[in-house]
């Protein structure tokens, strides 16, 4: 009979041993990475204000040195200066009133947004795709279509 309490005490043990290295009691710090935010969806925060204010000049920094853009079905592979001006010509003849992204997906290295751009009394859909390169995430698509 002494048996079973010396057996059901070693499997406690051996329980709260398991349980002590699955859930630390104090967190584990992650290394710093500088500029690619955790959680990834923050990239979208500054680029989404600077698609709603039109400002082409600070969205044009989020670009990559190479991307595709495609304006009102009007696509071509840029450099980031080409693209700037892409966009502003867009912004000046649609002046946007409102952004708002409606879905983001992604992985590690690469995000994904799809938003409605209310712009010179039109609507937009843009899509907007993301990679990650020595720690930062640019621009790589983007595209605005009419709805």
């Amino acid at each position: 009979m002494k048996r079973i309490p010396v057996v059901l005490l070693a499997l406690l043990i051996c329980g709260q041993l398991a349980l002590a290295q699955t859930y630390p009691l104090r967190p584990v710090s992650k290394p710093s990475t500088s500029t690619v935010p955790e959680g990834g969806d923050d990239v979208f925060i500054p680029i989404s204000k600077y698609i709603a204010a039109g400002n082409a000049e600070a969205l044009s920094a989020w670009f990559a040195d190479n991307l595709e853009i495609a304006v009102l079905a009007r696509e071509s592979d840029a450099s980031r200066a080409q693209a700037k001006q892409i966009v502003k010509t867009f912004f000046d003849n649609y002046t946007p009133r409102s952004f708002d992204i409606s879905h983001t997906a992604g992985r590690a290295n690469m995000k994904y947004a799809l938003g409605t751009l209310k712009a010179g009394g039109e609507t937009f859909n843009v899509t907007i795709f993301l990679s990650c390169k020595d720690q930062r995430y640019k621009i790589q698509q983007l595209k605005i279509e009419r709805f």
